[in-house]
């Protein structure tokens, strides 16, 4: 996979290739600025993009912006975009206008080479991945709304593995059990949540992107 990294601390810009580069991935450009990082993408194209979400010169959303301004030109890249700190209504707002292949993780979380690796490869094939921390909140802010409440309790806490981006497989795994099991309740949250089956749409993003908008 071949990456370019925005961030404005030279460590995390290093620390991160470092840890791309380990598990055989090419780092082909760092940024410091929202800009430099638009233009790095456009020179070298990559298959993702990890970028801060603030970034010079006003530390509030450039790394928003920049993820806007890169999947406006080239709209199949993956954008994962990082945080010290969660930002819900940045996070709504990124992944309500464009979900497929974009990402939403806290710093803490790329930590783990696996998690990282795990995000990146769900971008690039049009999943969307939220933090868990972002997850629970939406959940606990919206549990008596009328779409989850028309979810059964294990239906809810599939979409919400969901939104976080696991596989079935993954999913299975947390619940402790098979994924034919698994499968089934996706197929209840569709039909719930009257997601059809059109070939143009991923229906797992359409169904997290309605429950973020709920």
């Amino acid at each position: 996979m071949r990456i370019v990294i925005g961030d404005d601390a030279a460590l995390m810009r290093e620390a991160l290739s470092k840890l791309l580069e380990d598990l055989g991935h090419a780092v082909v450009a760092t940024a410091r600025t929202g800009d430099e990082l638009v233009a790095a993408c456009a020179a070298h194209r990559p298959d993702a993009v990890i970028a801060d979400i603030r970034m010079p010169p006003s530390f509030v959303d450039e790394g928003i912006v920049a993820a806007q301004r890169i999947r406006a030109d080239r709209p199949g890249t993956a954008v994962l975009i990082l945080s010290n700190h969660l930002h819900l209504r940045y996070a709504t707002e990124l992944l309500g206008d464009m979900p497929e292949g974009v990402g939403y993780l806290l710093k803490e979380r790329v930590a783990a080479a696996g998690a990282l690796t795990d995000a990146l490869e769900r971008l690039c094939q049009g999943e969307c991945v939220v933090d868990p921390s972002i997850v629970s909140r939406v959940m606990g802010r919206r549990a008596g709304g009328p779409t989850v409440s028309s979810l059964s309790e294990r239906e809810s806490a599939v979409l919400q593995l969901m939104a976080e981006g696991r596989s079935n497989r993954g999913i299975a795994a947390e619940l402790h059990v098979n994924e034919r099991t698994v499968e089934g309740h996706v197929g209840n949250i569709f039909m719930k949540l009257q997601i059809d089956d059109v070939e143009r749409d991923n229906r797992r993003v359409v169904a997290v992107l309605r429950w973020l908008r709920a």
